[in-house]
């Protein structure tokens, strides 16, 4: 087994021979949310925003949909990610940590791109067209409603299309017997929902901080 420390060294090498890498607009977003103190934490980092514009350019994605936009970096990494006349839709309840993000997507040209609901996710998905036309689904919310999500979006999503999950292994707290608040709890379940699910091949990365990866069939 291979396996080593990722460091913050060896992060920002692989970052370095990426071909999309921080831009000034992205420095700017990143400021605007380490202000926000310990919430600055639930910020995807740039390692795992260059796959996210990799995965959507690989699948030539043109309608994606967020669930969880926090300031902005995942969003604005999908959507410059996103085909010619691409659109995605991100679900959030924070104006205030969004706000962030707005600006960054207007700086980075990518405002016409991004359709920002303020409104509980679960609402918003419900809401939308029974037709299988999204492309590409990110999840990266509230831990306990994963699987209500991930209920509403796979029927919505084209055979060949994917669906990423954030945080499944949860720091490592997924395994840990001793691992009972609701977070944890509610990630198992939901990891044992997405491996049961025959619409869908998955596999879980270990890197970051767990990343499911669906592939609907």
């Amino acid at each position: 087994m291979r396996s080593f420390p990722v460091t913050d060294e060896i992060r920002s090498y692989a970052v370095t021979h990426g071909s999309w890498r921080p831009d000034p607009v992205v420095h700017e977003l990143k400021v605007q949310t380490a202000e926000l103190g310990d919430a600055a934490g639930m910020q995807i980092g740039d390692d795992q925003g260059q796959l996210l514009t990799m995965l959507a350019r690989l699948i030539g994605a043109r309608r994606a949909v967020e669930v969880g936009t926090f300031t902005g970096y995942s969003s604005l990494c999908i959507a410059r990610g996103l085909a010619e006349g691409g659109s995605l839709l991100c679900c959030d309840v924070s104006v205030e940590w969004t706000a962030i993000g707005q600006r960054a997507w207007a700086a980075a040209g990518l405002a016409d791109r991004i359709d920002l609901r303020i409104a509980p996710a679960i609402d918003t998905l419900r809401s939308l067209p029974a037709a299988q036309d999204v492309d590409l689904v990110f999840i990266d919310a509230d831990k306990p409603s994963y699987a209500a999500y991930w209920a509403e979006l796979v029927p919505r999503v084209r055979p060949g299309g994917l669906l990423l999950a954030d945080n499944v292994l949860w720091s490592g707290r997924i395994t840990d017997p001793e691992a009972a608040d609701a977070d944890t709890t509610a990630l198992r379940a939901f990891n044992d929902v997405v491996a049961s699910d025959a619409r869908v091949e998955a596999v879980v990365l270990t890197a970051f901080d767990g990343l499911t990866i669906a592939r609907r069939r």
